[in-house]
């Protein structure tokens, strides 16, 4: 019997590499949870550019946008696992929407880690008629109004909401959450005074910031952001724990041959590393990553971990 297992084991890891060194041999699908022109779109087609030139074979992006990611993802975790059929998600879809809604897929079950393709910080971004100039003074005025002032996101249990109420639990202050549908929506409401403040994309909000609609008050990651190296961190300003990266990322379907997914990243990682990519990446905002498979799943758990506690905080456990 154990004969058996072990050649089955062998015949298994066989296939799998033979499959990696054919892969690929005809198009390969990438599906997005998000519209033409958002960040894990845009990412993607920088991404599936480099792939096409460099292994002669198409590889096409499809946008599935709706359920905050959901419904892409959902297209990954039930795809044929053969290398075909891949995608780009974000920490939403992956990590927290299964804390706070019920799935019709297990991400831990159902998809397979690749790597994170790229990040960008969130940046807290206040109305300029609001007459804060940095952390401090803004908390002050949290503080002393608990409960009057709201902020803006792009949904329910997206980053830019869980950020924000990170930045609640972490200052001991309370904000109103009103959602709106996209970033633009998100960052009008700001401009135009009908909310106070958001945890907003930098590309979203540098030019807001130019115009001088909006202040830009911090950045969500440990270090400076190099694009605006004149927005300090919350650490810097006393607020620790603070951290959420709007990173995107590249995942498969789980049955899919680990030796296939260790082909996929090889590649993506160089793609990553070309000149051609970081150039594109840097118009954007954005800054290239390529974690090993292995490292990104570690960096699920670690994610978990840090959301669990914003989302039980926030009430949004789902029941």
């Amino acid at each position: 019997m154990k004969r058996l297992i072990a050649l089955s084991v062998l015949a298994a890891l066989a296939a799998g590499s033979a499959a990696a060194q054919e892969w690929p041999s005809q198009t390969v699908n990438i599906m997005v949870g998000f519209g033409p022109g958002s960040t894990p779109d845009l990412v993607s087609r920088v991404i599936a550019d480099s792939l096409r030139k460099k292994l002669g074979q198409p590889f096409v992006v499809h946008n599935r946008p709706g359920a905050g990611g959901n419904i892409g993802l959902e297209s990954v975790a039930k795809a044929a696992g053969d290398g075909y059929t891949i995608g780009t998600t974000i920490p939403g879809p992956l990590i927290v929407n299964p804390m706070t809604m019920k799935m019709s897929y297990d991400p831990k079950k159902d998809i397979k880690p690749v790597t994170i393709l790229a990040t960008q910080p969130s940046v807290l971004v206040v109305n300029a008629k609001l007459g804060v100039n940095n952390l401090k003074e803004l908390i002050a005025l949290l503080k002393a109004n608990p409960g009057k002032y709201n902020y803006s996101s792009i949904g329910i249990g997206s980053i830019s909401h869980l950020s924000m109420e990170m930045v609640a639990l972490a200052s001991g202050t309370e904000l109103q959450h009103v959602p709106y549908k996209s970033s633009p929506e998100a960052l009008a409401a700001i401009v135009a005074g009908e909310v106070h403040m958001a945890t907003l994309a930098p590309n979203a909000v540098t030019g807001p910031a130019e115009a001088g609609t909006v202040k830009m008050i911090a950045v969500s990651t440990p270090k400076r952001w190099p694009a605006i190296p004149q927005v300090p961190t919350f650490a810097e300003q006393g607020i620790e724990g603070v951290q959420a990266e709007a990173w995107m990322a590249m995942v498969a379907p789980a049955q899919t041959p680990q030796p296939v997914v260790d082909r996929l990243y090889q590649e993506v990682k160089a793609a990553l590393e070309s000149a051609e990519v970081k150039e594109q990446m840097a118009k954007f905002g954005f800054e290239p990553v390529g974690i090993t498979p292995a490292e990104f799943a570690k960096r699920i758990e670690e994610e978990e971990k840090r959301w669990s506690k914003v989302v039980d905080a926030a009430g949004l456990r789902a029941k």
